[in-house]
């Protein structure tokens, strides 16, 4: 079975495709092909593409529209030296990332025009993202017809959280109105938890795990019996902890003040707290953490003060999901910090110490990639995980389609 994923952002559009057999394999097989759209903000679009047998392919398409972007990346299936299938008609089916489910979709579903309008009634929600996944499945109606499409849903996996952790303490005519806790990053928590299992040969169910996805957008999750039941983005993906340009938690007085105090729009608020805070905000260098770190480094005050409110906070949601799980087996990080920043695996880890928690620094150093760094010693594993969210959905297509 032939799977094509497709992952939307608001300014890119990942893809892949697997070729499944008939059984899964435990470990994340190495896609045939991998095709991504970056638009820039002169509206060029630069698509690269590498097949399985080390092909590549470097593009920048300009005066196009996306449709027509999508089409092109599409042919470099078929086409040329990153030729890996005769025929587009030789994908069997369509699986897409979709961020907000809101709380009808635990599972995944395949997209009908319920499902389509659903996945719009929740743009509002998802601004830059629905609406993204919504382009990607007209897309691929309008290049492969009526073949099979699939939406998981990155709020999916935190369906499972006790009303206590998803009811927010507002006037509950709101909370009547699905004002409520959806978490995200709900696909990557979900793998990290079973694979996290499948590392150490234990069974899932038997587990108090705490999952850190620390990316451009940052959140942590509470997992026990397998199941979310704590996680730390809220009603939008701009809650807790702090992210690249997103402020995270925040006094929702302050939100008052700007509106009274300085006559903040909507938008000027939306743009404030979601590309304009975070590391972005406080370091005034970059959104990116590396950046920050060398800036840090160089003696910047800004950025050495974003440094330490990243890990106070990093360190205060894991405490929280502490509370919820009442102990802790194990801690995983993933996601382009996660798996690649030593040093905040370090500073996160360092605040267990009294819980007996240690980390191997040696092998913290070496890169790892789904791999225990903690010592024989410590109390709790800490795994390093390479977040796989495009084979975890074709995982999910695949079985979908086999009942």
């Amino acid at each position: 079975m032939k799977i094509l994923i497709l992952n939307a952002g608001s300014s890119s559009q990942k893809s892949c495709l697997y070729d499944m057999t008939s059984t899964i394999p435990n470990l994340a097989p190495q896609p045939l092909w991998v095709g991504k759209i970056n638009w820039t903000e002169d509206h060029q679009a630069e698509i690269t593409v590498k097949t399985a047998t080390g092909a590549k392919l470097q593009e920048t398409l300009t005066d196009d529209s996306r449709q027509v972007q999508f089409t092109h990346l599409l042919s470099t299936l078929t086409n040329s030296t990153t030729k890996v299938i005769d025929d587009l008609a030789a994908i069997d089916v369509v699986g897409h990332r979709v961020v907000h489910g809101g709380q009808n979709y635990q599972e995944a579903v395949i997209i009908t025009e319920e499902v389509k309008q659903a996945i719009a009634h929740l743009c509002n929600l998802a601004p830059a993202h629905n609406p993204a996944a919504l382009s990607g499945i007209e897309a691929i109606e309008n290049s492969l017809g009526n073949i099979p499409q699939i939406a998981v849903f990155d709020t999916g996996f935190h369906q499972t959280l006790p009303e206590a952790a998803a009811t927010y303490p507002i006037p509950y005519h709101l909370v009547q109105q699905d004002i409520r806790r959806y978490g995200f990053h709900g696909i990557s928590h979900q793998y990290c938890a079973n694979r996290a299992a499948e590392i150490l040969g234990q069974d899932l169910q038997s587990l108090r795990i705490i999952t850190c996805h620390l990316g451009n957008g940052c959140s942590l999750a509470a997992i026990k019996n397998g199941c979310s039941i704590d996680t730390t983005m809220g009603f939008t993906p701009l809650d807790g902890l702090m992210m690249g340009s997103r402020s995270g938690s925040i006094d929702p007085g302050i939100l008052i003040y700007l509106l009274q105090q300085y006559n903040y729009s909507s938008q000027e608020l939306d743009n404030v707290l979601n590309k304009a805070s975070g590391l972005k905000g406080i370091s005034g260098v970059s959104s990116d953490l590396r950046e920050v770190i060398a800036a840090k480094d160089q003696g910047n005050q800004r950025a050495q003060l974003a440094w330490d409110i990243y890990v106070h906070r990093l360190r205060s949601g894991i405490g929280a999901m502490l509370a919820s799980l009442q102990g802790l087996d194990v801690l995983v990080f993933t996601a382009g910090v996660g798996e690649n920043s030593p040093a905040i695996r370090q500073a996160a880890c360092e605040a267990w110490g009294f819980l007996g928690l240690k980390i191997d620094s040696a092998k913290n150093h070496q890169q790892p990639i789904d791999v225990d760094i903690a010592t024989p010693d410590s109390t709790v594993r800490v795994l390093v995980i390479e977040t796989q969210e495009d084979w975890a959905i074709a995982q999910q297509c695949w079985k979908l389609l086999q009942k």
